[in-house]
């Protein structure tokens, strides 16, 4: 008897391509090389996306405080000063060029080479990746001789960024444009898109509060970040590496 095949579907191949070249990436990255082979070279355009990105957190960061914690107060009427709806309207401007380049980002990290996908696939299930680690940690500690170093980030460069930046602005990104969403009213896109957070938590304080707590998240990992930069120019003096 002949067992009838079902017929492959045309979406199937593509898709099943595409995963093939994600864990093809994921292992070039690991293995610290380009798939391509050759020399790298670092794109403007991240460099841009990484400056734009910082300047929006920086505004994001200094105003989320503000509207956390109060203004100071000022002379006169109330109706007279705009000094808080300033503040929020720069919070939401700097929040959406932070979510636009946060998309980009995730375009080139699906597009491009193995190592513009580094802090959006993490290779825990790999020994020797823990292995690395624990000798990266032990170099910026001054415990360590420093190793030959490869194309991409480090892997301790590359647990911070999954954990505490692709992972917080995600967070932070979903929770602040549902904040805002609830602002603007149930018939805003930013409610329709992202307004089911709060069937997890009705209460909207929580999610004032843990959007609150990640500004505090990003405020270590600016400062970790800054840190590893330093040591990098002033230890090893090759803080730029050449990444494709």
């Amino acid at each position: 008897m002949r067992v009838k095949k079902w017929p492959q579907l045309e979406f199937v191949r593509p898709m099943r391509n595409r995963a093939q070249k994600f864990l093809a990436a994921a292992d070039a990255a690991l293995a610290g090389r380009s798939i391509r082979g050759g020399t790298a070279h670092i794109y403007a355009l991240v460099r841009l996306w990484h400056w734009a990105n910082a300047a929006a957190i920086l505004v994001l960061s200094l105003t989320g405080y503000l509207i956390g914690t109060g203004t100071p107060a000022i002379w006169g009427m109330a109706s007279g000063g705009f000094l808080f709806g300033y503040i929020r309207f720069a919070h939401f401007s700097a929040g959406y060029v932070l979510s636009a380049g946060f998309l980009l980002r995730i375009y080139w990290a699906l597009m491009g080479n193995a190592h513009a996908m580094q802090i959006f696939c993490v290779p825990l299930w790999r020994r020797c990746f823990w292995r690395e680690l624990h000798h990266e940690i032990r170099r910026y500690s001054f415990l360590a001789v420093e190793p030959e170093r490869g194309l991409g980030h480090n892997r301790l460069a590359q647990l911070a960024m999954f954990f505490m930046f692709t992972q917080t602005i995600t967070f932070m990104v979903v929770t602040g444009f549902a904040l805002y969403g609830q602002g603007a009213g149930t018939d805003s896109w930013q409610y329709k898109v992202f307004g089911w957070v709060f069937s997890l938590w009705p209460n909207s304080q929580d999610f004032h509060t843990w959007h609150h707590l990640g500004l505090w998240v990003i405020v270590m990992f600016a400062l970790v970040h800054i840190y590893a930069v330093l040591w990098d120019d002033v230890v090893s003096r090759r803080s730029f590496p050449s990444i494709k």
